[in-house]
């Protein structure tokens, strides 16, 4: 996450968007570097059957879109926001500017492309040789360490949907609601008030 200070050094702008709000869409060329203030993104492709892929979930002081501004190369995803959400927009050469000035900003950025390509890495091996409870605990499990998130005396709050599990294992939400109920049943995962605890 690069901060507040510097970001307004390089000219930031701050923009709100609504829920279902398209940040950008797959095939235009980049031009900005997105950061999260507050808030939900979803990148996310439609198959020719009409069905959504979720490519990430990316979350409060988390940026988004950076491969194709880096090679600039059209975008392979949609942007949507999942809630409302208010973000920092960098204008492409600004951010360029800003890296080339701060070599340690630029070790972060590398470093946080490193771990979404890492999970990519791990996500696509899952999704392609494992039975749906596996798929299910290692997103979760990778949640836990890459999404932060908050534990209670519950345990962990996952805070992906049955929908958005399923957008990103591959399976549908009939399956995921089964494998959560059997991973309930064998003491994997907690279900209180139909939110899901590991």
């Amino acid at each position: 996450m690069i901060t507040v200070e510097l970001l307004e050094k390089y000219g930031v702008i701050k923009k709100s968007f609504d829920k279902n709000d398209i940040i950008f869409e797959e095939g235009n060329l980049p031009s900005n570097y997105y950061q999260i203030i507050s808030g939900e993104i979803k990148m996310s492709n439609y198959n020719d059957d009409g069905r959504e892929f979720i490519q990430g979930i990316f979350y409060n002081g988390q940026s988004f879109g950076e491969p194709p501004l880096f090679l600039n190369q059209k975008y392979p995803a949609n942007a949507i926001a999942v809630e409302n959400t208010e973000l920092f927009i960098l204008p492409k050469e600004n951010f360029m500017k800003l890296l080339e000035e701060n070599p340690k900003v630029s070790i972060q950025i590398i470093e946080n492309l490193a771990q979404r390509l890492y999970y990519k890495s791990v996500m696509a091996a899952e999704i392609s040789t494992h039975e749906p409870e596996h798929r299910v605990l290692k997103l979760i499990d990778h949640g836990i360490a890459y999404f932060n998130f908050q534990k209670d005396k519950n345990g962990y709050l996952i805070n992906f949907t049955r929908q958005q599990i399923g957008d990103l294992t591959g399976l549908r939400v009939e399956t995921v609601i089964r494998t959560i109920k059997a991973l309930e049943k064998k003491g994997e995962l907690k279900i209180i008030n139909r939110k899901v605890y590991r």
